[in-house]
């Protein structure tokens, strides 16, 4: 890993900050600053592929953790007097490498925190290694629901919306346009791992109580970083749906949005509640067609008015330019490093136990707005954010309009309902 997320660490400075190469493979982020002789570092691992499907939502995070780290290391740390050091990682979006990785930070590195990872899968392989030697895992990325409710553990914690959040999210969007248009039949296409399964599982099945007459014609499932999606377009195509699920994310989703385009895919279907993060929105200003409805977690144009989504852009862009924002991940995993910041200065400890007590149903200040976790499986309660693509003079690359922007509470999703139903099916843990 170290060779590509050096290139991506290129921008920190170096006066803050040595960059350097484990003997594990992993790359360290340790400040160069001066503190309190004796003073016990604040070890982070982060856990991100640095290639492959999941490598372009995982840039700016890795950009942009060390701005972050470098500004609370220089009020002294956690508590004024514990620096923060960042302990980078690939776990190559395979379950048994991320299983790996994360016990060797552990271990070896004697992480008290690992935030990430980018899949689902391997944030659940992960959990069951951070419940055994209880170590905290920030989840800012991978949002499978059995991530809080089946695989739960008290010592996860998720900072986006989880997969039948944004569902369920997706459904309040399309049942207004199945009422406004009269569609009647629709197909989905999913990525084949466990965010794509949950999440079209869940908006299939909410659309059917809001809209049992909507008929679902046939599901497509295309596996984790396929790169020719041709088939399945021109088969949906012929079917003639009124519209189209998808739950397609990451580098997948690109392919299949450039492949779809030119075919006249969105001239024939409609295609509401595509994934569309802000890197989305920049990677593809040119091609992404205008008018789809997207679907985001943290897009920052929707969240001006937050001090926190202020200070993100303004730390960023001075290192980065004014041509580079922070996407969706790089705010929620900001928003990790600061959460744990105002959860460690409320307890007045790092010890992991006093930490873990105490931001399970808290409130945290985050570029969202003051948010809180269910304190029953410990989901951040975070809105989704829908809208049409458009363009605007505001910004080089297209955004959603605000004029249509619709934002659906967390609260407004949980799946299931009440905390009883929630600890009926997450499994026993010693």
């Amino acid at each position: 890993m170290s060779d590509h997320v050096k290139s991506m660490l290129a921008g920190i400075d170096r006066r803050q900050f040595v960059v350097a190469t484990l003997a594990s493979g992993a790359v360290a982020v340790r400040p160069r600053l001066g503190f309190a002789q004796g003073a016990e570092p604040y070890r982070i691992g982060v856990l991100l592929p640095s290639t492959g499907t999941g490598a372009n939502y995982s840039e700016r995070p890795i950009k942009g953790l060390p701005l972050v780290a470098a500004e609370i290391n220089q009020r002294g740390g956690f508590l004024g007097k514990h620096p923060i050091e960042l302990i980078f990682r690939d776990d190559q979006t395979k379950p048994d490498v991320g299983a790996r990785e994360a016990r060797s930070m552990i271990l070896n590195d004697k992480v008290k925190t690992i935030i990430g990872s980018w899949s689902s899968a391997v944030a659940m392989a992960v959990q069951e290694i951070v419940h055994e030697y209880k170590v905290l895992l920030l989840a800012a990325t991978s949002n499978s629901s059995k991530i809080v409710n089946e695989n739960y553990t008290p010592y996860a914690f998720l900072l986006g919306p989880n997969s039948q959040m944004q569902s369920s999210a997706t459904v309040v969007a399309v049942a207004r346009m199945i009422k406004e248009k009269g569609w009647k039949n629709y197909v989905t296409i999913g990525l084949d791992y466990e965010w794509g399964r949950d999440a079209q599982k869940v908006f299939v099945s909410e659309l059917g109580q809001v809209s049992p007459e909507t008929r679902l014609m046939r599901e497509f499932w295309a596996k984790l970083g396929e790169t020719d999606f041709t088939s399945y377009i021109t088969a949906i195509m012929a079917m003639k749906p009124d519209f189209v699920f998808g739950a397609i994310a990451g580098k997948d989703n690109e392919t299949f949005l450039q492949q779809a385009k030119p075919a006249g895919f969105f001239q024939r279907v409609a295609y509401p509640g595509v994934f569309l993060p802000v890197t989305e929105l920049m990677q593809q200003r040119k091609t992404l067609p205008r008018g789809i409805i997207g679907l985001g977690r943290a897009p920052f144009f929707a969240l001006m008015e937050y001090p926190l989504t202020r200070k993100y852009i303004a730390l960023y862009q001075a290192k980065f330019g004014k041509d580079d924002w922070p996407d969706d991940f790089a705010c929620m995993y900001f928003d990790s490093l600061y959460a744990l910041e105002q959860i460690v200065t409320r307890t007045g400890s790092i010890e992991t136990e006093a930490v873990r007590k105490a931001m399970t149903g808290a409130t945290i200040e985050t570029c969202r707005g003051n948010l809180a976790f269910r304190d029953c499986n410990n989901q951040l309660d975070c809105p989704s954010y829908l809208g049409a693509v458009v363009d605007t003079p505001d910004y080089p690359f297209p955004i959603f309009d605000p004029k249509s922007l619709i934002v659906v509470q967390g609260r407004d999703c949980w799946t299931p309902k009440t905390c009883d139903e929630v600890r009926k099916i997450q499994k026993p843990r010693a």
